[in-house]
């Protein structure tokens, strides 16, 4: 496997990561409510605390993506 194919795969990895985050950020914004109640029923959550945790996961997956997908994809950039 060439540099380039790597690179490559980091590149559609991140880009496929990054519309996922998107997604999962665009349907707690709009459809909040209706997920809150979805995982109410399992779950003994508060507003506060269903908002922290998706807030959070949000914020690991980023900075996941950034340091998996976009940090190699840059350093093989540099090298190659």
């Amino acid at each position: 496997m060439t540099i380039e194919v790597i690179r490559d795969v980091l590149a559609w990895c991140a880009l496929i990561n990054l519309g996922l985050l998107v997604w999962w950020l665009l349907f707690f914004t709009l459809a909040h409510d209706w997920t809150y109640r979805y995982h109410r029923k399992w779950f003994n959550l508060s507003v506060d605390s269903f908002d922290a945790i998706h807030y959070a996961g949000m914020a690991l997956f980023k900075i996941g993506i950034l340091m998996f997908n976009l940090v190699p994809y840059f350093a093989l950039r540099i090298i190659g």
